[in-house]
C-alpha cells in the first residue's frame, strides 16, 4: 500500500523540493500541500480520506504548527505527525513532541532520513532518534525526580495496563485496542487515564516516551 503524505509548510521552495523527493519513491503518495495550519485542517475536516502522516512546520502563518498537531492529535489521533523544521533546540523539540509529534527532524536532513521517519512513523506509530529520545528522556527524569513511582515497583502497572501501553505505542485507535483485548472501549479510556496518572505525562506521545524509556518496548532507531 502507499503511506498517503500531507506536507504543511509556509515555504513554497521547500514544499516543492520535499514533494520531488517523495514522490521519487513508488510508496508515498502526496495527497496534499497546505502553505498553513488553518489551511490545512480545513482539508482535514472536508477530507473523506484522511493522510497517514503529516509533516508539519512548526512556523507559519494563521495557525503555527504547534496549535495544528493540538487540533489534530485531538480530533485525528491515527495521523502521525513529523514536526520537519529549521528550529533544532531542545524547547521547540519538547514541546512538538509535548503536543502530539510522532517524530522530529530538521529540515537539512537527508532524504532517506526523512523517508525511514515517514515509514517508521506510519508502520510503527512514532520514530525518536537518539538525539531526539535523548532530549525528551532528560526532560521525563527532571519531571519526575521527586517521585516516587518507578516503573520497576511491583504492581506500578497492570497486567491489562501495560497490554494496553504495549498497544499504544503501535499506534491502535480506542477501538482496536478494545478489540485485541476483548474489553470495551470506555475501559480501554480509564487505563489510558491510569497510565497518564501514573506515569506523569500528557498524552499519547508521552506514553510512548515513557515506554521507551523504561524498555517496555524496544525504541525503532
Amino acid at each position: 500500500m502507499k503511506i498517503n503524505v500531507i506536507i504543511a509548510d509556509d515555504e513554497e521552495l521547500f514544499r516543492v523540493g520535499i514533494v520531488h523527493v517523495l514522490t521519487r519513491n513508488d510508496e508515498v503518495n502526496v495527497m496534499f500541500e497546505a502553505s498553513d495550519g488553518k489551511e490545512l485542517i480545513d482539508y482535514l475536516a472536508a477530507s473523506k480520506i484522511l493522510p497517514d502522516v503529516i509533516i508539519m512546520d512548526i512556523k507559519m502563518p494563521n495557525l503555527n504548527g504547534v496549535e495544528a498537531t493540538k487540533i489534530i492529535t485531538k480530533e485525528y489521533p491515527e495521523i502521525g505527525i513529523v514536526a520537519l523544521t529549521t528550529y533544532n533546540t531542545k524547547p521547540f523539540i519538547r514541546n512538538m513532541i509535548d503536543v502530539g509529534a510522532s517524530a522530529y527532524l530538521v529540515k537539512n536532513s537527508a532524504p532517506k532520513k526523512v523517508m525511514h521517519t515517514i515509514k517508521q512513523v506510519c508502520f510503527n506509530g512514532f520514530y525518536y532518534d537518539t538525539e531526539v529520545l535523548k532530549i525528551v528522556n532528560d526532560q521525563f527524569l527532571a519531571t519526575n525526580e521527586n517521585s516516587k513511582k518507578s516503573v520497576f515497583d511491583d504492581y506500578f502497572l497492570t497486567p491489562r495496563e501495560r497490554e494496553t501501553l504495549e498497544l499504544i505505542c503501535l499506534q491502535h485507535t480506542t477501538s482496536e485496542i478494545a478489540g485485541k483485548l476483548f474489553i470495551s472501549p470506555r475501559t480501554v479510556e480509564v487505563h489510558r487515564t491510569n497510565l497518564l496518572e501514573k506515569t506523569g505525562v500528557k498524552n499519547g506521545a508521552g506514553l510512548v516516551i515513557f515506554a521507551i524509556t523504561n524498555g517496555l518496548v524496544s525504541p525503532i532507531l
